[in-house]
């Protein structure tokens, strides 16, 4: 029977969850089921939400199982934490395989897993479950990124030849949640925080509209990562006291700024570049996401800080610290943008449209576990170029068992 509508369920009542139920106010034939998350108050703050945009009704899930064997439930988005991403797809597919629940697919945010082995383990999970996977790569989706491409390919690389050179940033002052901070919990720092979006945005827009995602491969990454900022004693003690004495850079950091170049080998054996830089040290007034794309004449730029929407507040204009005019704001006066709708520049309406949709016709997202696994192939192979110092060819030999020395707490690029 074709469903008309699709129910979901968000494992994870935080602040990813929250942006993908907000964005669904602009999804038809959708409406969120429930939430689960390990704490009931953020369940149920999280399905209040939901019910209170009238895109429910959402209640509060008190497991996994009890979600996927609910029948308004049809598919699951995974917004959970990084270091419960096997537990979670074991749960999800033992519920489905003990015939408990039937579901369309499932979702999941980045990363795919913490390393290529979970990574690998998740999408094996699910084939043999008999679901549908998307991979919920936001920036893919973003209509300035889309609609950039669109244009850039149909007259610049129409008329002279394809784009050769891709710069992508990421950039915001540290994470909102105290265990993104922890290498062992997270998988890494900033490279497997946010490199993760640079890498596949800009691979999107170097492959041709129609094309295959490997009708480009990459043959080679140098990267270098390091602690710039939260390793100085001062930033340090405010992980400390933010985490109640958990999170010690002095002794376990994680990157907090990270590069990379990436080598791709077009259809015809041209070279093509991917250049990312991200970091959670950046300070400006908010969450930075920036691409610039190059061809043999022509070029794009994009930046979310430099919108349509702008205002300026003097010194007599006082108010609480907040993120009321932009993510990961830094400051309430002077010179500030404003991102008139976050769901829908930053591709999250567009996003979960095209998995609703993908879900509902019984068709794999173009956006999938596949990606997902090659990003994930991608950031760990930085890792190692980053640990060596030296450039990686790619796929290196030790890739699928590889876990970097920041993800075992062994990285500290002050004790070298």
């Amino acid at each position: 029977m074709v469903k008309k509508r699709l129910g979901i369920g968000f494992l994870g009542g935080g602040f990813i969850s929250r942006f993908h139920i907000q964005s669904l106010l602009g999804v038809r034939d959708v409406d969120v089921a429930g939430v689960f998350s390990k704490t009931k108050q953020s369940a149920e703050d999280t399905a209040a939400l939901a019910n209170d945009l009238g895109v429910g009704p959402a209640k509060a899930f008190d497991n996994i199982t009890e979600m996927v064997v609910d029948p308004g439930v049809d598919a699951i988005w995974v917004c959970s934490p990084n270091y419960a991403r096997i537990e979670t797809f074991e749960e999800i597919a033992n519920a489905v395989n003990s015939d408990k629940g039937k579901l369309i697919g499932v979702a999941c945010e980045k990363p795919l897993g913490r390393n290529v082995a979970e990574a690998k383990k998740v999408l094996e999970l699910t084939r043999n479950a008999g679901l549908l996977d998307g991979y919920l790569e936001n920036q893919v989706f973003s209509p300035s990124i889309t609609r950039g491409k669109e244009i850039i390919w149909a007259r610049g690389a129409a008329t002279t030849g394809r784009p050769f050179l891709a710069r992508a940033a990421e950039e915001h002052s540290g994470p909102h949640m105290p265990w993104f901070w922890e290498g062992e919990l997270q998988g890494g720092g900033v490279l497997n925080d946010m490199m993760c979006h640079s890498v596949e945005e800009a691979r999107f827009m170097l492959t041709e509209p129609g094309k295959p995602r490997n009708s480009i491969n990459p043959v080679s990454v140098s990267a270098h990562t390091d602690c710039l900022k939260w390793q100085r004693p001062k930033y340090a003690d405010i992980l400390l006291k933010n985490s109640g004495g958990k999170t010690d850079y002095l002794k376990r950091p994680s990157e907090d700024f990270a590069r990379s170049l990436i080598e791709y080998l077009d259809e015809n054996g041209e070279k093509i570049i991917v250049e990312t830089t991200t970091s959670w040290c950046f300070v400006g007034e908010g969450l930075r996401l920036s691409l610039e794309l190059f061809g043999p004449e022509y070029s794009m730029f994009v930046n979310t800080l430099d919108p349509d929407l702008k205002v300026f507040f003097s010194r007599e204009v006082s108010g609480k610290a907040g993120e009321d005019l932009v993510e990961k704001q830094n400051a309430e006066s002077g010179g500030m943008p404003i991102v008139s709708n976050e769901a829908e520049v930053y591709g999250y309406t567009a996003e979960n449209r095209h998995m609703v949709e993908s879900f509902l016709a019984g068709k794999r997202p173009d956006e999938n576990f596949s990606d997902g696994l090659n990003v994930t192939e991608l950031l760990m192979t930085a890792y190692m170029s980053a640990e060596a110092g030296k450039t990686i060819a790619f796929p290196p030999p030790g890739l699928d068992t590889f876990i970097p020395a920041v993800a075992r707490g062994e990285w500290n690029p002050r004790s070298k």
